[in-house]
């Protein structure tokens, strides 16, 4: 199945959902280890370049989850009464909104010298907004997003499991596999 429904997820949904839920967790991971290497390490700016060639990308492929979120259709909440189906809807609006914030703070810090963010050597993104202490007011709010989004990431995940294991309903399923059919 290509399209969501309104009772299951396509393929094109739950490969970009594990797609951006790898990138997230491994631009952490990166993250956390870039800020420990001393200008003098080896990896210090390998590893910069490659937090930013990934960003960028990561970038490019949330944009394409947002359209074709907004072009589908969402699954029904399973078993969830009006206030969990609007949290739901809140965290999942907020984890967009962070990724964004996260991007557009990299990019800040990225260019905040003029100089254009390299992207593997296959393109460059220009730099168009520098300014006084750029660098270091976006590098300490990309540092509180990139918690912050993990913190709800966290969160997320154990309300899938929470759905799984206690509610015992198809929530994480549908995420998981592709429906073939209507479900129930």
């Amino acid at each position: 199945m290509l399209r969501n429904t309104h009772t299951g997820y396509g393929w094109p949904a739950i490969a970009l959902h594990w797609l951006m839920a790898l990138a997230v967790l491994g631009m952490f991971g990166l993250g956390l280890y870039m800020v420990d290497l001393s200008y003098y390490d080896p990896w210090y700016r390998d590893a910069l370049s490659l937090h930013k060639s990934i960003g960028i990308l990561v970038a490019l492929v949330w944009g394409l989850r947002l359209v074709w979120r907004l072009l589908n259709p969402s699954p029904v909440p399973l078993n969830a009464n009006k206030l969990q189906a609007l949290a739901a809807h809140g965290a999942h609006v907020l984890l967009y909104l962070l990724m964004l914030a996260l991007f557009v703070s990299g990019y800040l810090i990225s260019t905040a010298d003029g100089r254009a963010i390299e992207v593997f050597s296959w393109f460059s993104v220009p730099a168009t907004l520098t300014g006084n202490n750029q660098e270091d007011v976006a590098g300490m709010v990309h540092e509180w997003l990139a918690w912050g989004l993990i913190a709800l990431v966290v969160v997320h995940a154990m309300a899938a499991l929470k759905h799984h294991f206690v509610d015992r309903d198809a929530t994480l399923n549908r995420m998981i596999k592709v429906n073939t059919q209507e479900q129930q």
